[in-house]
């Protein structure tokens, strides 16, 4: 495999101290085109937040870009670009910043989506499983394999409600085992899941270089203290959570940055203050409001928007399907958590560089 396809060793070894990656939404005006301002000011924020990356091209940025009549996959993921790379110039990114793009579809089309990538100076591919229900584990190891031969993969267990699949324990096996496997979002919203893939990647012969990362959104604090601990072969084998990449992560970015920094000083103690748990409830509330599970999750897109919308972020909360709006009563679960938890945003971060996020 040529070094070229593999993560450097700065961007290695900050993707296993644990970053934060918001999962980048989409940008649109009223008439439902591409917001070039907005979309531009998004990457911004998340940068000036401290993010440690952005996925771009993932399920927050709406999985119709892809459709012929928006065709907007290559567009966002450029833009996204440019403006890591303009921040590099002008000193405002010195930190390791991973560029990480969803890939999605059969293998010609991951194949295809991971080449845009490359070309753009993405760094490792997201890889969904969606939309191939009828596919074998064997076809999807197959799929993955050949994916990772271009670039480094993080691989995606997406809960079944939101057109993910259970996957068996070996296949999390065979799927550690694959070199430039690089990560692992766990996003299946179940415990005993969630722990499959963590024992997998603990029993595996690449466990030193595969990264565990929260999506379970309903979970992010608790995932976070989490140690998975397995005796193997007479040895004690240990794997953290060690970041997110996250939907959730997309709003109030800057306090989630503050809230992993916070995480990392306390992770490594044998004794967690029962001040956590309390804290891990009031983030899981939040989310609740924002990805509307009490409407299996109909609203999540739109609920990201509209936080996003009221902070001035974006102008509305429009998406590329017109059916996708806040679900009855979503409004005012957000105006409950805002007034509830006032500690978890970072709206007066936001109104201090708005104005220059959104210049041209």
């Amino acid at each position: 495999m040529a070094a070229s396809n593999r993560l450097s060793a700065e961007l290695s070894a900050a993707l296993q101290d644990g970053l934060v990656i918001p999962a980048h939404p989409l940008a649109l005006d009223e008439n439902r085109q591409l917001d070039v301002a907005s979309q531009r000011a998004l990457s911004r924020y998340y940068i000036a937040s401290g993010a440690g990356g952005i996925a771009v091209g993932v399920h927050s940025t709406q999985f119709e870009i892809r459709d012929p009549q928006h065709d907007l996959y290559e567009t966002v993921l450029s833009m996204a670009a440019e403006e890591v790379k303009k921040a590099k110039r002008e000193g405002k990114l010195d930190r390791p910043f991973i560029q990480v793009a969803g890939i999605c579809g059969p293998t010609v089309q991951a194949l295809s989506e991971s080449r845009i990538a490359l070309s753009l100076g993405y760094d490792a591919a997201l890889l969904s499983m969606g939309g191939l229900a009828d596919w074998s584990e064997d076809d999807l190891i197959a799929r993955t394999e050949r994916v990772a031969e271009l670039m480094p993969v993080i691989g995606f267990y997406l809960q079944p409600s939101v057109g993910g699949r259970i996957f068996s324990y070996d296949f999390w096996s065979r799927f550690s085992e694959i070199p430039n496997v690089v990560a692992i979002k766990m996003a299946p919203f179940n415990r005993y899941q969630t722990l499959d893939v963590a024992r997998a990647v603990c029993y595996s012969s690449r466990r030193d270089e595969i990264a565990l990362y929260t999506g379970n959104d309903d979970n992010i604090i608790v995932d976070l203290l989490t140690k998975f601990r397995f005796e193997i072969d007479g040895t004690v084998v240990e794997k953290a959570v060690v970041g997110g990449l996250l939907g959730h992560w997309a709003v109030w970015t800057n306090k989630a940055v503050a809230l992993l920094e916070e995480i990392k000083e306390v992770r490594n103690d044998d004794s967690i203050s029962a001040n956590w748990l309390t804290r891990a409830i009031q983030v899981t509330d939040t989310n609740a409001a924002f990805f509307d599970p009490a409407h299996h999750f109909e609203g999540c897109i739109p609920g990201i928007h509209e936080v996003l919308r009221r902070q001035g972020l974006l102008k509305g909360i429009w998406c590329l399907n017109p059916e996708e709006t806040l679900s009855p009563g979503q409004s005012g679960e957000i105006d409950r958590v805002y007034s509830q938890y006032p500690h978890l945003h970072d709206d007066e971060f936001v109104a201090s560089g708005l104005q220059d996020w959104l210049k041209d």
